[in-house]
Order: structure tokens, then C-alpha cells, then sequence
């Protein structure tokens, strides 16, 4: 973990979970670089998983990275959109303990400029439970890209100000 000075980032333990019934770990290209831009900006991956899109494969992985205190963000890609499947929504917002409703409405706004009204369907979310954030967007790599640069990375930057969530994590962290 880095130092807690003003200056410094702490080093966070953030878990990556792929929702996919067709992905693999050759072919998981958002976990890939959901994985990438995390330690780029100085945290360490706790793990990376993939599961088929069934409420209850999520639910267990994140149950299992709910409860581990070396894992206090997980970033969770796939599962959002609204074919037969998609079921990430259903099997995570049970799960919080408080939502973060802005984390959707700012991913679709960012998303808007990029791929215009088709952003209506993406149910991207946010929330906290047992004080580890969980961000959850689309599969695709693009859509990632937006809601790490757009939010995720400055939200899990200690020095981001005004503010950002490593605050509530912090106990966590420390433990770590």
C-alpha cells in the first residue's frame, strides 16, 4: 500500500469479474484492460474472474470478494444490456448496502457522446456493500474505457478531489 500523505495514492485491492457466456480468458478483452488501467494507476489486482451470466455465479464470486477484506473495489463488465441473459443488475443491486445512483446517470451521460441514444440501454451501476464499492458496466471494451477515464479511476484515487470513495474504503484498505 502507498503512504497516506495528501500526496500519495493508496494502493487499493480491486477484483475484476467478467460476465460472459462466450468469453474466455483469451478472448475476455474488457477484463483485460479493466485489469491493465487498474494497475497502471497503482493498485493491485486481487483477482479476475469470469462467470457465465447466471444471478447466482455473480452473487457468489461477489459474496466471496464482499467478505474479503484484501479486496475493497470490484469492477464488474458485462451482463447490463437487456438481451435474455443480461442479468448483472438483478444479481449485484440486492447485494448493496447503498447504491450510487450517479455512477449510472454519469456513465450514460459520458456514453451519450460516444454511441448516442443507444446509451439508454446500458443499466451501468454503482453501489457500496460491506464498505467495498462495485462499479458495473457493459462488456465492451469501449464501454470500459469510457467508465474508467470517465469516473472509476479518479473515484479510486485518494487525491482526487473534491472527493472520491477511498475515504469509506480507507478502514479496508488499511487492513490489507
Amino acid at each position: 500500500m502507498s503512504g497516506h500523505s495528501a500526496d500519495s495514492q493508496e494502493t487499493l485491492g480491486i477484483a475484476v469479474l467478467t460476465v460472459s457466456d462466450t468469453r474466455t480468458a483469451d478472448t475476455d478483452t474488457s477484463g483485460q484492460y479493466l485489469q491493465e488501467a487498474l494497475l497502471a494507476a497503482g493498485h493491485r489486482c486481487s483477482d479476475r474472474q469470469i462467470v457465465r451470466d447466471d444471478i447466482y455465479q455473480i452473487r457468489a464470486v461477489l459474496s466471496r470478494w464482499i467478505a474479503d477484506e484484501s479486496v475493497q473495489a470490484v469492477l464488474v463488465t458485462g451482463g447490463t444490456g437487456f438481451s435474455g441473459r443480461d442479468s448483472t443488475p438483478e444479481a449485484v443491486a440486492p447485494l448493496f448496502d447503498k447504491s450510487i445512483d450517479g455512477f449510472g446517470e454519469v456513465f450514460r451521460a459520458l456514453s451519450l457522446a460516444e454511441i448516442g441514444s443507444s446509451t439508454v440501454q446500458s443499466r451501468a451501476l454503482g453501489g457500496l456493500a460491506n464498505n467495498t464499492v462495485i462499479f458495473c458496466v457493459p462488456g465492451s471494451t469501449g464501454a470500459c474505457r469510457t467508465a474508467w477515464t470517465g469516473i472509476i479511476c479518479d473515484q479510486l484515487d485518494s487525491r482526487h478531489r473534491p472527493c472520491n470513495f477511498v475515504g469509506v474504503l480507507r478502514t479496508r484498505a488499511r487492513l490489507s
